[in-house]
C-alpha cells in the first residue's frame, strides 16, 4: 500500500514496528611485508579508533534526530574497535514526511526525522592473511530503529563515511503495529530496493546485487566497486616501482580477494 504523508494512517498507540540497518564495509589492501602489514593495520587503527566512530555514529543519530542516553566504546588490543549508542526520541518539527519516500536520506546539514528507542553499533575487524600478502579492514555498523523513520536514510552519510571497495546492506523490518481499528501493519512504508537510497552517481561506481525476500520485509544489497586502480591498494608506493609481471600477480591476489568477499565463497585461482 502506497502511504503518504497526507494519508498516513492513525495507529493505535506507538509505532511498534522494528526497522533493522546492517551496513558492512570492506577495504583491501596489498602489503608486501610484515611491517607493511602491521603499519596497514596500525593506520587503519587510527583512522577509525573509538573517537572517530563515535563521531561518526553522533552524527548518525542527528541525521535520524535522535537523542543519545548512553555511549560505550573500546579500542582493543592488538586491534579493532566498538562503539555502541543508546538513543531515545529526539525533537521534531512537524512529522517525518521524508520517511516516507523511498531516497536518499540526507548529508548532515540537516535534522528532519525522528526516532523513538532503539541503539546504533560499530565493530571493526582490521585483519591479514600472513602468507599472501592482503590486508582487509571490515566495519560492521547496525542502526535498529522503532518507529516511523527507517534507518536507510543514514545509508548515504555512512557510505561517505568510509572509503569502501565492497558493500554488503541489509535491512528488515519486523514485528507489527496496529491501525485504531485494530488492524495489523507489518511495514509502514514502500520500499522496492535499498539502492533506491543510495545517490545515483554512487550506484555508478558500483557493480550491485539483490537479494531480496519482499513477503518477509527483508532487503540485501551486495556493492563491488567497478573500477580499479591499483595504486589505490598499494601501501606506501606505487605500481611504478613493480615490474609488470608483479603488476599483473597482485592484481590478480586483490580482484580475487574482493571477489570471494562480494560472491562469499572461495575461489580457486
Amino acid at each position: 500500500m502506497k502511504l503518504t504523508p497526507e494519508q498516513r494512517i492513525q495507529l493505535h498507540g506507538f509505532n511498534n514496528l522494528t526497522k533493522s540497518l546492517s551496513f558492512n564495509m570492506y577495504d583491501v589492501c596489498y602489503t608486501r611485508t610484515r611491517e607493511e602489514r602491521e603499519a596497514y593495520i596500525a593506520y587503519i587503527d587510527e583512522q577509525y579508533n573509538s573517537d572517530r566512530l563515535t563521531k561518526i555514529l553522533n552524527t548518525v543519530s542527528e541525521i535520524i534526530g535522535a537523542h543519545v542516553l548512553n555511549i560505550a566504546k573500546q579500542d582493543y588490543e592488538p586491534q579493532g574497535a566498538s562503539v555502541t549508542l543508546l538513543v531515545s526520541e529526539g525533537p521534531i518539527v512537524g512529522g517525518p514526511n521524508e520517511s516516507f519516500e523511498e531516497s536518499p536520506g540526507p548529508l548532515p546539514d540537516s535534522v528532519v526525522m525522528h526516532l523513538d528507542k532503539s541503539h546504533i553499533t560499530v565493530h571493526t575487524y582490521p585483519e591479514y592473511h600472513p602468507n599472501e600478502g592482503i590486508s582487509t579492514f571490515r566495519a560492521d555498523i547496525d542502526v535498529s530503529t522503532c518507529g516511523e523513520i527507517s534507518p536507510l536514510k543514514a545509508l548515504n552519510y555512512l557510505i561517505h563515511s568510509f572509503d569502501t571497495d565492497i558493500m554488503t546492506l541489509d535491512y528488515r523490518v519486523r514485528g507489527f503495529t496496529r491501525d485504531i481499528n485494530g488492524h495489523k501493519l507489518f511495514i509502514d512504508h514502500d520500499i522496492n530496493s535499498i539502492q533506491n537510497y543510495i545517490p545515483k552517481e554512487e550506484c555508478l561506481l558500483y557493480d550491485m546485487i539483490d537479494v531480496n525476500i519482499y513477503q518477509e520485509n527483508v532487503f540485501h544489497t551486495k556493492c563491488k566497486l567497478k573500477q580499479f586502480d591499483l595504486n589505490n591498494y598499494l601501501f606506501g608506493y606505487t605500481k611504478d616501482s613493480l615490474s609488470t609481471k608483479e603488476q599483473e600477480e597482485i592484481t590478480r591476489r586483490l580482484k580475487t580477494e574482493m571477489d570471494e568477499i562480494f560472491y562469499g565463497k572461495n575461489i580457486r585461482s
